[in-house]
């Protein structure tokens, strides 16, 4: 055969042709990958779906797999959104579309389904609230903006309708208060209920009516916290001391982490009857768990269980599933909640403050009341008039970390508030009768020179001098500034601070120094 010699130029073009190729088809091989992908994405979907509709049919037909089935498939449904959502061009919308769809399908059926057999609508002892609150079908039912359940379950309950009544009227003011504390709160305490499956509406409910929202409410029986955990309770659930002079219990996000395994702890007691978790959180779980079982696991609603409990615990319950239904549905009442822009971040101090001068200096900020309490709230280890050190970083909102850089760092405003932190009441007291030591002459009450001549002319009477005593010592105790311990003996801060060589602005002070106080009253 005859042999052919290839050329340099004709090899370098059929490579030049092959690469021309190659990068013709990149483009194609990514576009069909990404098919590939939205399809196994529509596929898995599309299996998810089928299993959850078998499993309702399941759930209908009482057959005991169909709830955990349907957990498994609603489960699969959500990672399908979650990789959706990780992938460019594929529908999310349309998927969230099927999901919210076969939610809807799930709760229309169960409201057709409670019929009591005398004709009339109502719920069997079973279904009173809030079965099956901590599965996922339940708890995203619930969360649902047609969660039908939820409202069929509140307005057949008239404890629960009362409840409404007063937070409506009496407790309006606090429901509100309560509302716009947990919105600056919320990405802290939402997560732990959102992984266990539990509504958010019910960790909202049991905030409102145990703090109003307030992070360092305390009662006199000696719970503490957001959610008000008694002391054995939190060391149960991993709060308390933290070695460092914090009560964890203090602590929004350890405190929802806690309450979400406290009433997971009492679901696998008492199953789907909430009201019975809401009777053991307020009421102790020993009491309610030996009532539940002497009764047979009745409802709390029934007289021989409801009949055992003290007054404040038949008034607790209901009043958190009302603050529950108000934070889901508020516009059917006609309760508007303020909106809150609570977008967090941090900021970091550029010189010592405490949070009374943080709330000064920042302002209002186009809010009503400004930001105290929730500086408070997301900074739970600092007291408001702790003298917080240079550097250290705050929690906050976009808002406040935008006015912390514009009116506390430097200027007039920075100024005037720790002017007015730092100053001391009792220094505007004027002594009757001093001397005043640039006209020799005393003064009255009104700081004006008497009229008595002849008091006006005397020449005063030598004083015996007054012994000096040596000034006084104090043992820095953990969790104390400079300005806590002027505060505790009347100190003037630039005195004492002067005293004991401690540089401005930022009064270091260390655990176990001898502090000499100059400059104190008594």
């Amino acid at each position: 055969m005859p042999s052919f010699r290839v050329s340099g130029a004709f090899r370098a073009l059929c490579v030049s042709v092959l690469v021309f190729s190659a990068a013709l088809a990149a483009p194609a091989q990514a576009q069909s990958k990404r098919e590939r992908d939205l399809e196994a994405i529509r596929t898995r979907m599309a299996t998810a779906e089928g299993r959850y509709r078998e499993a309702l049919v399941k759930v209908g037909n009482n057959d005991p797999a169909g709830v955990g089935e349907s957990n498994l498939a609603l489960e699969d449904m959500e990672d399908v959104i979650a990789d959706c959502l990780k992938l460019k061009g594929c529908p999310v919308s349309t998927l969230l579309a099927s999901y919210k769809r076969l939610l809807k399908a799930d709760v229309d059926a169960r409201a057709a389904g409670d019929i009591v057999d005398d004709g009339t609508e109502g719920f069997v002892e079973s279904e009173l609230p809030t079965g099956n609150v901590p599965r996922s079908a339940e708890a995203a039912a619930l969360l649902s903006a047609d969660g039908q359940r939820f409202v069929n379950m509140v307005k057949m309950n008239p404890a629960v309708q009362a409840g409404i009544r007063r937070w409506l009227t009496d407790m309006r003011v606090s429901l509100i208060q309560s509302h716009e504390n947990y919105q600056y709160m919320r990405h802290l305490m939402s997560p732990a209920f959102q992984r266990s499956g539990l509504p958010e509406a019910l960790l909202f409910g049991i905030m409102a009516k145990e703090s109003t929202g307030r992070v360092h409410v305390g009662s006199r029986a000696g719970a503490v916290g957001p959610l008000q955990f008694m002391p054995a309770t939190g060391r149960r659930f991993g709060l308390g001391p933290d070695g460092t002079g914090f009560d964890t219990r203090y602590d929004p996000r350890m405190s929802a982490d806690a309450a979400a395994s406290y009433l997971n702890e009492r679901f696998a007691e008492f199953g789907n009857d909430i009201e019975m978790w809401l009777a053991a959180y307020n009421g102790g779980e020993g009491r309610a768990l030996r009532v539940y079982r002497s009764s047979g696991g009745r409802s709390f609603w029934d007289e021989s269980v409801y009949a055992q409990f003290p007054a404040e615990t038949k008034d607790y319950v209901p009043m958190v599933i009302a603050a529950a239904w108000l934070y889901l549905h508020p516009k059917e009442y006609g309760l508007s909640f303020p909106k809150v822009d609570a977008k967090p971040a941090t900021f970091r101090l550029a010189k010592a403050a405490s949070i009374y001068e943080l709330t000064i200096c920042i302002g209002n900020g186009g809010t009503r009341d400004g930001f105290m309490r929730a500086l408070r709230n997301l900074n739970p280890r600092y007291e408001a008039d702790q003298w917080i050190p240079a550097g250290t970083v705050m929690n906050g909102t976009v808002k406040m970390a935008g006015l912390y850089s514009r009116y506390c760092i430097d200027g007039e405003r920075a100024e005037l508030a720790r002017q007015l932190v730092s100053s001391d009441p009792r220094t505007a007291i004027v002594r009757v009768g001093a001397i005043e030591p640039a006209t020799g002459t005393a003064t009255g009450v009104d700081g004006t020179v008497p009229v008595d001549a002849a008091a006006a002319n005397a020449v005063p009477r030598p004083q015996p001098k007054a012994q000096a005593r040596a000034p006084r010592q104090h043992r820095v105790a953990r969790g104390e500034t400079l300005m806590s311990i002027a505060r505790k003996y009347g100190c003037q801060i630039p005195e004492l601070a002067k005293a004991n060589k401690l540089k401005a602005p930022r009064y270091d002070v260390r655990l176990g120094q001898q502090l000499t106080l100059q400059g104190c009253g008594g």
